[in-house]
């Protein structure tokens, strides 16, 4: 999925972990995606920029979209990350520069990694289910990694964590003893946590990783905090375990890994190490090389954004 707006901000991220578990209550910002969905920006916020790698998330639906064209993002660019998409309702069609053409349904992983380049698009079917909800996210790669040949995974079967009241389904990375088969270039872990009403369970965590839980459905509380669906709670790092509580059925996305210690800039579509190399890569995409072309997407690509007048500098996160 592509960050569409039109003056995007320059991003500085880098290690900005806590020394240990906090509760911070994140609500997103709207955004509009496309012709007709509106998504909530999680990351970056405002106030929290990166949860281990993962350094973008946004949380759109459920929308009824029986009358509308439903997701349409045109082909735009990617480099120096890895996307993630996750539906709870509906289909997504991602096309990208590689010939990939693959129909993303709920609790499938589309895993797009762009390293030095890719570039795709992303549309609702035609014809398509009524609702779409879902969560994109983005992980940063780290360097020895991000100049990597891209590529693009489709896992329709994941591996799930049954406790009772549970059922988690892994997304990235290890939960317990269950593994995802997607790819991973640093150590992370991304799951579908499925709680019906009633339970009240604690997960067992990493301590050495931060945290945060994106609320999907239903009426969690995370740590004794309720967290509406659309909104996310940074946990910080040094958990062993995290208390859940669900007073409805519903379901939430746990993300998290070792905090991410590199300097990066994050501009529009892309991830780098300097301005110079967002400049090059935005010119290089108005150019039209490098990032290759997506065939069928009925539409023009996505112009890139002009830069901002500021310089675009790679900076770390202040403990």
């Amino acid at each position: 999925m592509s960050n569409l707006d039109l003056k995007p901000a320059p991003t500085t991220c880098g290690r900005e972990a806590s020394s240990g578990p906090v509760k911070d209550l994140l609500t997103g910002r709207q955004v509009q995606l496309g012709e007709s969905t509106v998504v909530r920006r999680l990351l970056p916020n405002l106030g929290r920029r990166m949860v281990g790698a993962w350094c973008f998330v946004d949380h759109y639906g459920p929308d009824d979209i029986a009358d509308e064209p439903g997701m349409q993002v045109p082909p735009h660019p990617h480099m120096g990350l890895q996307t993630v998409s996750w539906l709870h309702q509906g289909e997504v069609l991602h096309r990208d520069s590689l010939g990939s053409l693959q129909t993303v349904r709920p609790y499938e992983l589309g895993l797009m990694t762009s390293g030095r380049a890719i570039s795709h698009s992303e549309e609702s079917p035609r014809p398509h289910a009524r609702y779409l909800h879902g969560a994109q996210l983005w992980v940063a790669l780290p360097d020895a990694h991000r100049n990597t040949a891209p590529s693009f995974e489709h896992h329709p079967d994941l591996p799930t964590v049954i406790a009772p009241g549970l059922r988690a389904t892994v997304i990235l990375g290890t939960l317990d003893t269950a593994t995802s088969p997607g790819t991973t270039h640093s150590p992370l872990v991304g799951a579908d946590l499925a709680l019906t009403e009633g339970t009240d369970l604690k997960l067992p965590l990493v301590p050495e990783f931060e945290y945060a839980v994106l609320a999907m459905t239903g009426r969690i509380e995370v740590d004794g905090v309720p967290v509406e669906p659309g909104s996310m709670l940074y946990l910080g790092c040094g958990r062993r375990e995290l208390p859940l509580l669900a007073h409805s059925d519903g379901s939430v996305l746990l993300l998290g890994g070792e905090p991410f210690e590199e300097k990066i800039v994050m501009w529009w579509n892309f991830i780098g190490r300097s301005g110079e190399e967002i400049t090059q890569a935005r010119n290089d995409w108005e150019m039209g090389s490098r990032f290759g072309e997506v065939h069928g997407y009925d539409g023009a690509r996505l112009p890139a954004p002009e830069l901002p007048d500021i310089p675009l500098k790679s900076r770390g996160r202040v403990r």
